[in-house]
């Protein structure tokens, strides 16, 4: 972490993103309580979800943007951009207006893909490959205590302020954080757009083609998409275990989800550390197998299996998170790495969103139990695939290029 504070242009651009990341885990429930509390409709507060993963859809054309402008100029933009999106959220005072919710929450969810996209990116563009899991463990430590604090303060200034001020206040965080980027200096000698472009539809699907064609990035986004499927079945279970298993009323999910939130800092902290010293592959395996951990142990209904599950589960995802990130940033050249970022976002949140409506399905049909059962041997089979590829991922040696030789690379 010190090699990174030495760095004068990731501590600003770190400053901008910890003022944005806050700014965006205050918004993203406080929408839904929003809805909520105008209509009194759960279906109609969940739809507002939808409207802000319905934009994944554009990962591909916003991959190609990301590849495609200055990274430093693209994240001052985008949150001066998202600072002005949500200002027609002043005028929301009653349900009328319920529309300028979903709209805002869609463009939102528009906003957070391409920031993602542009985050991974900067990051390969401002720090050297040696601190390439600093800087990702860094993010990920910050946006894991956000997950933990964020919730709760959003739902805590949106009953002190109201719908409209919250919507203001979150607005100025995002601006402040695109004055902070003002600072960042124009990269040297960077030529981020690809010199013979093939045009069309082959430059919006050259991501998903990169991480399919390099072994190690095919590795890892397979075991990626399975993992997330286990993820996605598990999310509706929770509130069947802590009624049926605990016998405790749904609000102890919150206590539960706390846990997790100290888990995942611990394994922000924790995760550059694994990367460096295990290699990605072998730091994402470990990952996942807490997490498989974690689920094998809510099989058995347990307040100390439920402490234990939580934490396990917080602390696998975060370090599972850092080797992915940096290994996209490793095998990755700067021109390709917006899509191949968004690409993987696309390719998880997929399969995610589908398998949560089969666990809302199944859930009311099978004994959540066997259900926790299954997930745990998904995730294991997802950690023992990315094993049995740790050759190709070896620990980080320091002073190796960031991305193999050009010639090596398609320039799409």
């Amino acid at each position: 972490m010190r090699g990174l504070l030495r760095q004068p242009d990731f501590r600003l651009f770190f400053l901008a993103l910890t003022v944005s990341m806050v700014a965006e885990s205050v918004l993203l429930l406080a929408l839904a309580v929003w809805v909520k509390q105008m209509t009194g409709s759960d279906g109609l507060a969940g739809a507002t979800f939808v409207a802000l993963t319905a934009p994944m859809v554009l990962a591909p054309l916003v991959g190609w943007v990301v590849d495609r402008a200055p990274r430093r100029r693209l994240f001052v933009a985008l949150n001066a951009g998202t600072a002005v999106l949500l200002l027609p959220l002043l005028t929301v005072h009653d349900d009328s207006r319920l529309w300028v919710i979903y709209a805002v929450a869609a463009g939102y969810g528009l906003s957070y893909l391409a920031l993602g996209a542009t985050v991974t990116a900067l990051v390969q563009e401002l720090v050297p490959v040696s601190l390439l899991p600093d800087a990702n463990g860094a993010t990920q430590t910050v946006k894991q205590g956000l997950r933990l604090a964020g919730p709760l303060l959003g739902a805590g200034l949106f009953v002190l302020l109201g719908g409209p001020a919250l919507a203001g206040a979150c607005a100025a965080g995002f601006l402040l954080a695109a004055v902070a980027g003002l600072g960042l200096r124009p990269a040297p000698g960077v030529t981020v757009a690809g010199g013979h472009a093939a045009g069309g539809r082959d430059e919006l699907v050259a991501g998903v083609r990169h991480l399919l064609g390099e072994p190690a990035l095919r590795r890892a986004l397979t075991a990626v998409v399975i993992a997330t499927v286990g993820l996605g079945l598990g999310e509706t279970l929770w509130f069947a275990y802590v009624d049926q298993g605990l016998g405790r009323e749904p609000a102890f999910l919150g206590v539960l989800v706390s846990l997790q939130g100290v888990g995942g800092l611990i394994g922000g902290v924790g995760s550059a550390a694994l990367v460096r010293r295990l290699g990605e592959l072998n730091a994402m395996a470990l990952g996942v197998a807490c997490v498989a951990l974690g689920g094998l142990a809510l099989v058995r209904p347990a307040l100390g299996l439920a402490v234990a599950a939580s934490v396990l589960i917080g602390l696998g995802l975060p370090v599972a998170w850092v080797g992915v990130m940096t290994l996209v940033q490793r095998r990755t050249a700067p021109q390709l790495v917006g899509r191949a970022s968004s690409a993987l976002d696309a390719l998880a949140s997929g399969p995610q969103a589908v398998a949560i409506g089969a666990g809302a399905l199944l859930v009311g049909l099978v004994d959540y139990r066997i259900l926790y059962a299954s997930i745990a041997f998904v995730l294991t089979i997802a950690a023992g695939y990315l094993l049995t590829g740790r050759h190709l991922s070896p620990p980080a040696v320091t002073g190796a290029p960031a991305t193999p030789p050009p010639s090596e690379l398609p320039i799409t």
